[in-house]
């Protein structure tokens, strides 16, 4: 009798052969995984469909809310978008993080609320869209909402992370300077016990001045594949972007492609669609550097890259 669901593939290989070289590269501190989780394109790849399917057919509902879990099975570590949009409080963070192994990372962006100076002109801010955020930087606040409720499960955060978009020039007229000026303080007050990594969107800020206010407080710099940021290989040729004794890589657009084009083009993300060998390489270029140096590597791949980020991994995984 055939059976009535395809073994899982990750381009063309078997979903624990996958596994098994994550794993093996998670060994030597070279974590590689996806900026989230929740794709039914992934179904037959990542997941199995039958994990999913009742009577009635797949359940979305089932597969949101157990996936992680089956994620865990062949990814070492996850991005965590989600924790962009708001504060979450203890108990989802227990449910959560009880989905996975104990060795299993999380890279968790830090909320809005800390890293916006003004908030987005959009509708899902209602009456603050537009307005100076006055929580921007605010150090007790990120202790008592996000260290403090996430410390019992620190041992599982590979990375906090604080991503910046891009400031209009009139925030800081004087670009990396400015920018600093603010940033250090705040640093300078972030609570032991946690790695952290910064992310900007303006490309004038990768210069002595950033890089040295991080290296002071032993953040990353979180090397980022943006639609108006330089590649991955020129960060990556920059000295002093190695700004502490882990690193960050964030793999989520190809530079000149915007997000909306991205998932207008390669969704439901089920095939890797436009492929990026010069990024791809960046990506191996940095596990190799972190190899040499006996760096901590945390990488996320997003689907919005290539079209499908377990594919893109798996590329990585040739080239290594």
């Amino acid at each position: 009798m055939l059976p009535l669901f395809d073994s899982p593939e990750v381009a063309g290989r078997p979903r624990q052969q996958f596994a098994d070289r994550l794993r093996e590269l998670a060994a030597e501190s070279i974590y590689f995984g996806t900026s989230s989780w929740k794709y039914p394109g992934w179904v037959g790849s990542v997941y199995s469909e039958e994990r999913y399917t009742g009577r009635r057919g797949f359940s979305k509902k089932s597969f949101e809310s157990r996936c992680l879990n089956e994620y865990a099975e062949t990814f070492p570590i996850v991005g965590g978008d989600f924790s962009f949009y708001r504060f979450y409080g203890a108990a989802f963070w227990d449910k959560l993080f009880a989905q996975v192994p104990q060795d299993f990372q999380f890279l968790l962006k830090v909320p809005q609320e800390i890293t916006a100076l003004a908030w987005p002109k959009l509708a899902r801010h209602g009456a603050l869209a537009g307005r100076r955020n006055p929580s921007f930087l605010d150090a007790a606040l990120f202790k008592e909402r996000v260290t403090d409720v996430l410390r019992p499960h620190r041992a599982q955060v590979g990375a906090l992370m604080f991503e910046f978009g891009a400031f209009p020039r009139a925030a800081y007229p004087n670009g990396a300077r400015d920018f600093v000026a603010d940033l250090a303080p705040f640093l300078d007050q972030l609570p032991r016990g946690f790695r952290y990594g910064v992310e900007v969107r303006n490309p004038t800020f990768l210069e002595p001045h950033y890089f040295h206010c991080l290296r002071s407080s032993g953040v990353a710099h979180v090397f980022n594949s943006w639609s108006k940021m330089p590649p991955l290989s020129d960060q990556i040729e920059i000295a002093d972007a190695f700004t502490a004794d882990f690193t960050v890589c964030r793999a989520l657009l190809r530079p000149g492609r915007t997000y909306k084009q991205a998932v207008q083009r390669f969704e439901p993300y089920e095939h890797l669609q436009d492929p990026y060998p010069e990024g791809r390489q960046a990506l191996t270029s940095l596990a190799q550097r972190g190899r040499k140096d006996r760096r901590t590597v945390f990488t996320v791949v997003n689907n919005r890259l290539e079209g499908s980020a377990p594919e893109s991994i798996a590329n990585v995984m040739d080239e290594l």
